[in-house]
């Protein structure tokens, strides 16, 4: 995958991220639009910076043809990015939000979840996605 293609879809998974976010994290709190939006943005931003680094990474420590990666490497690929957002986002949250820690670690835990799940499912849609335009060039 080049790097421009890296960029792509790092852009298209949070512009998806944060729109979803957004909405669920309005439904389930009393925070308005604008500060969750915020919130969100500069998560992604973040999130955005740590996913060209760490796919970069995961890519050399898992080679091969992505489309081939099992559940159990895609789901390692999950857990390990969002533990490693969690230790940037955390403070964020807690500071814009104006919420205690443990709230914030609430927010944020809940977001996570919600994320690692839209995650996996956006990366087997792109991967095989990808794949099936490759095969029909």
């Amino acid at each position: 995958m080049s790097n421009l293609e890296r960029i792509f879809q790092a852009l298209l998974f949070e512009a998806g991220a944060i729109l979803l976010t957004v909405l669920l994290m309005r439904v389930a709190t009393s925070h308005q639009t604008g500060e969750l939006t915020l919130t969100i943005v500069l998560i992604s931003v973040i999130a955005l910076i740590w996913n060209l680094f760490f796919n970069f990474v995961f890519d050399k420590l898992f080679q091969g043809e992505r489309v081939h990666r099992s559940w159990a490497v895609r789901t390692l690929h999950t857990i390990s990015f969002e533990l490693g957002l969690l230790i940037f986002t955390l403070p964020l949250v807690a500071f814009i939000l104006h919420v205690s820690w443990w709230e914030a670690f609430v927010m944020d835990i809940s977001m996570t979840l919600f994320v690692m799940f839209y995650t996996l499912i956006f990366h087997w849609c792109y991967d095989h996605i990808r794949h099936w335009f490759s095969q029909h060039r």
